[in-house]
């Protein structure tokens, strides 16, 4: 490695540090849940995607060691050489039926899903319209595609509808609305009951990445689009959330898409197989999701993100609007909500702070996020925190 490289990277490193946009990794000595083990203390956790709350559920882990147990630690090869358990089948067919959608397919991350769904499906003589605020793999996905790109203003239908005009004039043959079914850095929902709208007056597809959603909205958690009474066309979606918290991402759309994408995705061609042991899990979550516990869990989650929204309101603090267990701490500067996140783990709760280029720069924020798994107690434990830092730093009086 050349000094010059060297030093390039050590001031770049300075520059980040200097900007309050440093990103430490705190270390977690515990199983997740609404209580986690940072640096030898037990503190609130509310920073997790573990929505409800099955990552550390004794069921689910169960259910892991006894598929690995079976189906040994992993595959050693992709799918289409000798990677395709009975197990892989058996999960795309359960995520399949849960959603509603004939197939999927499974691939090792979610940010792989999207990366792996344009390319293959749409060329220069289509057109991807993309919400401004859908998530990185999206956008990387859409650049990996030759087709047309346009993009409208977050959940903007005016814009949307012009872009669609604009690629039907431009010639385009497919037309594919590209959003995130709920903006994770926001928690905004999309309005796809209008998007749907669109899609059919313009004879355009639609797909929706629905991670931070899938497992706890619509009807027995199948998702945005179930949330909004609509259907899609492909949805994307990861067991490394509500799903059991693990890994691993999917596709679901028709059987004939399905089998395209196994011949054509590059990641899907060209990564292991699912780990037996995140199939195993991903297994027990969706059966649990799916039924009547699934219904208790998401009742207690959305009771949850009421009543923390409704203390921090109270108290002072700046809230994004919104349904979503996903509810955003406004503090604008990049240091203030990396000073605010650090006493805050001082005050036993664990929250990160965000800042650019996770968030644009200006819009700062703590993102809490609600478990099913916390109880009342521990929400207002959080909030009685955030006042104490929020006064010490005077963000609220």
């Amino acid at each position: 490695m050349t000094t010059s490289f060297q030093d390039r990277i050590t001031a770049e490193l300075a520059e980040i540090d200097s900007q309050g946009l440093t990103k430490p990794e705190r270390v977690i000595g515990s199983r997740q849940g609404p209580i986690i083990e940072v640096g030898g203390r037990r503190v609130l956790n509310f920073c997790a995607n573990n929505y409800l709350g099955l990552a550390g559920d004794e069921r689910v882990v169960q259910a892991g060691i006894e598929a690995q147990n079976r189906w040994g630690a992993g595959t050693a090869s992709v799918r289409f050489i000798c990677g395709t358990l009975e197990i892989h089948k058996e999960l795309e067919g359960a995520i399949a039926d849960y959603l509603g959608f004939e197939d999927a397919i499974l691939f090792a991350a979610a940010f792989d899903a999207n990366g792996g769904l344009f390319e293959p499906l749409f060329g220069a003589e289509d057109a991807i319209v993309s919400d401004s605020l859908n998530h990185a793999s999206i956008i990387d996905g859409v650049r990996l595609c030759k087709a047309k790109r346009y993009r409208f203003a977050n959940s903007d239908m005016a814009d949307l509808e012009a872009q669609l005009k604009q690629a039907r004039a431009d010639g385009a043959r497919d037309i594919i609305i590209a959003t995130d079914g709920a903006f994770s850095m926001d928690g905004y929902v999309a309005r796809l009951d209008q998007v749907r709208a669109l899609a059919d007056q313009y004879g355009a597809l639609i797909m929706v990445d629905d991670c931070h959603v899938t497992g706890f909205m619509g009807e027995r958690g199948k998702g945005s689009f179930s949330h909004c009474g609509v259907k899609v066309d492909f949805v994307t979606g990861t067991f490394g959330k509500a799903l059991g918290g693990a890994m691993g991402g999917f596709i679901c759309a028709t059987a004939e898409v399905v089998q395209l994408l196994k011949q054509r995705a590059r990641p899907y061609l060209f990564s292991n197989a699912l780990s037996p042991a995140v199939c195993g899990s991903s297994l027990e979550a969706i059966r649990i999701a799916s039924g009547e516990e699934g219904d208790a869990l998401r009742t207690q989650l959305f009771a949850n993100a009421q009543r923390f929204r409704a203390a921090m309101t109270e108290a002072g603090f700046e809230l994004l609007p919104g349904e979503h267990p996903i509810i955003p701490v406004m503090l604008h500067d990049a240091k203030l909500a990396q000073d605010m996140a650090a006493r805050m783990l001082e005050l036993g709760v664990y929250v990160i702070g965000f800042s650019f280029p996770v968030v644009p720069r200006g819009q700062a924020r703590i993102r809490t996020q609600m478990s099913a798994a916390h109880t009342f107690e521990q929400i207002d434990q959080a909030v009685e925190a955030f006042k104490t830092a929020g006064r010490e730093l005077g963000v609220i009086q």
